[in-house]
C-alpha cells in the first residue's frame, strides 16, 4: 500500500482525503485529518488487530490509564482496509524519556485481563521465519540457519519460564518513543502491540536498549528506580533478552535485498550473537 492507494481508502470511507496530512507509512498509513489522527491498515488481515485496539482504547480509559483515545467504537472497513480514528493529542511538551514510561507500565501490569475482549500472547518469535523468508538470498544462508536454530532453543525456554511478576497485559513494545507527553503528562500510544504474558516482556526491552543500542545508564536507573523493580535481578531475562535478541536480528534481515545498511546491521547483530558479545552497539533500523 502506497500513498496514493491509502488516499483512496479514506476517500471511500467518506474521509477528506484531500485534506490529509501523511505522518507515517508502515504496516499502517497514518494520517492526521483536523483534531483527528486516522490509520489505515495495510491489508484486511489486520481487522481484528485494528478492533482489539479500539477496544484497548476503551477499556484503559475505564481503568484510568493515560493512552491514546479511539473517536469511533469500531474500525470503519473500506475497500477491504481497516480504518479507525483516534482523537489527536495536543503538541508534545518534551521528548519522552525513560523515565516517564515507567509509571505507565506499572498501571498496566497492576490490571486484571479484559472481559469483553481477549488479549493475544506476546508471540516474540512468532515473525522470525517470515522475515528470513523475505530476506531470500540477500543474507547468508548460515546466518539465516543460525537465528533459526536460536529460536527454536529459545521458543521452548522462554515458555519454561517462571516469571518473578505476575503475568497479565502488557503492552508489548515498551519503548520510550511509545510515549508522549503532552501538557496533562506522559500518554501510551501504538496498542497494537499488547498481549497477556509475563510482564517481564516490558522490562527487558529497555534492558536490551541500555546493553545494546547507547540508552545512557542513568536514564535506565531513572526508568528502574520509578518502576521499583530491575528486570536484570530475574534469572529468567538473559532468556527473554536472547529470543528478543533473535527477533530484532531477523527483522532487520527482511530489509537486506533492497537496502545495503540494513544489510550490514545484520550481519553486524549476527555476529555479536555467535561471538557471544552482548554489549556491541547496535543501531536502531
Amino acid at each position: 500500500m502506497n500513498e496514493a492507494r491509502a488516499r483512496e481508502i479514506l476517500a471511500a470511507a467518506g474521509l477528506r482525503a484531500d485534506e490529509a496530512t501523511l505522518l507515517a507509512l508502515g504496516e499502517n498509513a497514518v494520517f492526521a485529518l483536523g483534531d483527528l489522527v486516522v490509520k489505515v491498515g495495510r491489508d484486511a488481515e489486520l481487522l481484528p488487530r485494528a478492533t482489539r485496539e479500539v477496544a484497548l482504547s476503551g477499556w484503559l480509559e475505564s481503568a484510568g490509564i493515560p493512552a491514546v483515545r479511539a473517536a469511533e467504537s469500531a474500525p470503519l472497513v473500506a475497500l477491504g482496509h481497516p480504518v479507525t480514528l483516534w482523537h489527536r493529542l495536543p503538541d508534545a511538551v518534551r521528548p519522552p524519556e525513560p523515565r516517564d514510561l515507567a509509571p505507565l507500565l506499572r498501571a498496566v501490569h497492576a490490571l486484571p485481563e479484559p472481559e469483553d475482549f481477549e488479549l493475544p500472547r506476546r508471540e516474540l518469535l512468532g515473525g522470525v521465519e517470515r522475515w528470513l523468508r523475505l530476506a531470500g538470498d540477500a543474507i547468508d544462508p548460515a546466518d539465516a540457519a543460525f537465528l533459526r536454530e536460536r529460536r527454536d532453543s529459545f521458543a521452548p525456554t522462554a515458555a519454561a519460564l517462571t516469571p518473578h511478576l505476575a503475568p497479565g497485559p502488557i503492552h508489548g513494545d515498551a519503548l520510550p518513543r511509545n510515549v508522549h507527553v503532552g501538557p496533562d503528562g506522559p500518554v501510551l500510544v501504538d496498542l497494537e502491540t499488547f498481549s497477556s504474558d509475563l510482564r517481564e516482556h516490558d522490562l527487558v526491552v529497555l534492558a536490551l536498549s541500555r546493553d545494546r543500542y547507547g540508552l545512557d545508564p542513568a536514564a535506565y536507573d531513572a526508568f528502574t528506580e520509578a518502576y521499583g523493580w530491575d528486570v536484570r535481578a530475574w534469572e529468567g531475562c538473559a532468556v527473554l533478552r536472547g529470543a528478543r535478541e533473535t527477533a530484532s536480528c531477523a527483522w532487520v534481515a527482511q530489509h537486506a535485498p533492497a537496502n545495503p545498511k540494513a544489510l550490514a546491521e545484520f550481519e553486524r547483530r549476527v555476529a555479536s550473537l555467535r561471538d557471544g558479545d552482548p554489549e556491541v552497539r547496535w543501531y536502531p533500523f
